[in-house]
């Protein structure tokens, strides 16, 4: 093997006549480097929105919701709450009413969401005290608000500030502003409400009610499971929700987004591993005088398949590491200094989020390059394997 290695690498470092060979092993080197790169950087970012959009979403629902199929009072809340604690896994549990509701500016009306919270243990379940920038949630007294920084922009509002509002049934509401957030999703900035619980119920004209129940975990992939055992427990008058099946379709649609640009990306390697292909092609056309000569000191046609494999190897190899050297350093610089602003408007988030994932990302895409190399070395590798010593030094 050491043998077979040592001419690959001479070959491959040739320094005679044939530079041409040495130039176009460079430019297949450059060709994967490149397509591992931009393969890892587009999947980093990919996963970052995956991560981001998960977090943001989490951050403001909880990761069950359970709802009635009936009217659930005050005392039925406080009875499945119980029940509800018991189970190890759940690390908060709060109550709320969710609802819509007009909001009057000057002669503009704009429909928004709303969400009556309990203060002293909403923070159990969701980042809204994370997300506050003015106000603090214990303040949330009854007949207060909390809004959104889009909103609070668009309405001219501040701390504060009075909001006219009116509620499904047409009544209205004169309420105060008490604080404001971000979550850095313009949806929720834009559109979403927080009250009292106390408020929200007057607003909906459900007295002593709870519209829901927010359920936290300590691990937010365990949702299906802790579901399940919920379910078996409080019976069929009530349904369990998981935060995956919050937006199913939009999380569904972001998997298939990204196993769709990792095979679109693959073929900027695939298209490289040709010239690769090319370049042992020429390389044995190249060196038949010396594929003759080793086989007639007695090298066998596997020793001559094994050199041409290894010299593609070789420089799938380099190009497969240096790209992913590359794409982790330019991940890690998008990371750090957020080069690259969204508008918020137009997307989820206002950034271009990265997450590099070693295992599984990067591992797949680099065995993946190098296995696709490996692929392209076979047709060259077995046609140097098959020259006869008398057919390679007939005409030398």
């Amino acid at each position: 093997m050491k043998t077979e290695l040592f001419i690959s690498w001479r070959y491959l470092a040739t320094r005679r006549k044939e530079k041409f060979i040495s130039l176009i092993s460079l430019i297949s080197i450059l060709g994967i480097a490149i397509g591992v790169a931009a393969l890892i950087i587009v999947i980093a970012v990919m996963t970052g929105f995956d991560k981001d959009l998960h977090e943001k979403i989490v951050g403001n629902f909880s990761h069950l919701t359970l709802t009635s199929y009936g009217p659930m009072a005050q005392g039925d809340y406080e009875r499945i709450a119980k029940i509800i604690a018991v189970n190890p896994r759940v690390k908060g549990i709060s109550p709320y009413i969710q609802g819509q509701m007009l909001v009057k500016s000057e002669n503009r009306f704009l429909a928004v969401d709303f969400k009556g919270i309990d203060p002293r243990t909403e923070p159990q379940v969701s980042k809204l005290k994370e997300y506050l920038i003015a106000g603090e949630i214990s303040g949330l007294g009854n007949g207060d608000v909390i809004i959104g920084r889009e909103l609070a922009v668009y309405l001219g509002s501040n701390p504060e500030s009075e909001l006219t509002v009116y509620s499904p049934s047409g009544k209205k509401h004169t309420l105060k502003v008490s604080g404001v957030f971000a979550s850095g999703m313009y949806d929720y900035d834009s559109k979403l409400v927080f009250m009292n619980l106390e408020t929200a119920r007057e607003i909906m004209g459900l007295p002593g009610q709870v519209g829901a129940v927010a359920i936290k975990l300590d691990d937010l992939y365990a949702a299906d499971k802790v579901k399940t055992e919920l379910s078996s427990v409080l019976g069929y008058h009530y349904n369990l929700k998981t935060w995956m099946e919050v937006l199913p379709n939009f999380f569904a649609a972001l998997k298939l987004e990204k196993l769709t640009m990792f095979i679109l990306l693959t073929l900027i390697i695939l298209v490289a591993s040709l010239n690769i292909a090319s370049t042992l092609i020429v390389m044995v056309v190249e060196k038949t005088k010396d594929i003759g000569i080793l086989r007639a000191l007695g090298m066998n046609g596997r020793s001559i398949r094994t050199i041409f494999t290894l010299e593609g190897m070789i420089i799938g190899t380099l190009g497969t590491f240096f790209g992913a050297g590359a794409g982790i350093i330019l991940c890690n610089l998008l990371k750090k200094y957020q080069f690259i602003k969204l508008p918020s408007d137009i997307y989820y988030i206002d950034r271009l989020p990265v997450s590099i994932v070693l295992w599984p990302d990067v591992t797949i895409i680099v065995a993946s390059a190098i296995l696709i190399t490996l692929i392209a070395t076979i047709y060259p590798a077995v046609r140097a394997a098959k020259l006869e010593p008398v057919e390679a030094l007939r005409y030398e």
